[in-house]
C-alpha cells in the first residue's frame, strides 16, 4: 500500500473515530440482536442511503460515476425492504445539508458508507446464524459483494489516495465531509430509533 493511501485514511479515521464508535452504539448491531430492531435499523438506511447516493453521485466526475454505480448496495437494500415487507423511515432529506464541495470531500464522504459496508460482513454472518437470513430473505445489504467485499475495500482504499492526494487542504476537505456524513447518519438514525424527535433534527 502506498503512503499516499496511509496518511488520507489514517486522517480519516482519526477525525471519525468518535463518530464511529457513537454510530455503533446507537445502532448496537454487535450485541444480541433483535429482530424489530434489526428491522428498524433497516429501513434507517432506507431512508439515507438513496438521498446520499441521490446528492453524491451527480458531482462525481463521469469517469467515476460508473465505478461508484458498480459498488452501490441501493438495490441490495431495497431486496431487504421488500423481503421483509418494510418502508424507509419517513424521515427528511438527512444529506439535505451535507456541503460536497470538491472530489476530496465526496471521497470522505464514501470512506463512511464504504467502510459500513466491510463492517457489514460480522453482521452479516449474526443475522445468518440467529435468523437464517440471507442475500435473498432479508440481508443482502449487509451481506453486500460476500467475499469480494474485501477486495472492493482495497479497491477503495487505492482510489481514495489517488483522488485525495496529500495536500492538507485535500485531506482536511475529505475529513470534514466524513464527519458531516457522520453527523447526518447519525441525526437520521437518532430519529428513526426514537432517541430524537423528528422536529428537534
Amino acid at each position: 500500500m502506498s503512503d499516499e493511501s496511509t496518511t488520507v485514511l489514517g486522517a480519516l479515521r482519526q477525525a471519525c473515530a468518535e463518530r464511529h464508535q457513537a454510530i455503533e452504539a446507537l445502532l448496537k448491531l454487535d450485541q444480541a440482536l433483535d429482530r424489530e430492531h434489526y428491522a428498524r435499523v433497516l429501513t434507517g438506511f432506507g431512508a439515507f442511503v438513496p438521498y446520499w447516493e441521490a446528492r453524491l453521485r451527480p458531482r462525481l466526475p463521469w469517469r467515476l460515476q460508473g465505478w461508484f454505480d458498480d459498488r452501490s448496495r441501493l438495490l441490495l437494500l431495497q431486496r431487504d425492504l421488500a423481503a421483509l415487507g418494510l418502508a424507509p423511515a419517513p424521515v427528511a432529506d438527512p444529506v439535505a445539508d451535507l456541503d460536497l464541495p470538491d472530489r476530496a470531500a465526496l471521497f470522505g464522504s464514501m470512506y463512511v458508507l464504504e467502510g459500513s459496508a466491510l463492517g457489514g460482513k460480522l453482521i452479516a454472518r449474526r443475522v445468518h446464524a440467529q435468523w437464517g437470513m440471507g442475500p435473498d430473505n432479508g440481508a443482502a445489504y449487509f451481506h453486500g459483494w460476500g467475499p469480494h467485499t474485501g477486495a472492493l475495500w482495497a479497491d477503495f482504499r487505492e482510489r481514495l489516495a489517488h483522488e485525495v492526494g496529500t495536500s492538507e487542504q485535500e485531506i482536511r476537505s475529505a475529513c470534514a465531509a466524513a464527519i458531516a456524513t457522520f453527523d447526518a447518519l447519525l441525526c437520521c438514525f437518532r430519529q428513526v430509533l426514537g432517541e430524537l424527535p423528528a422536529e428537534n433534527a
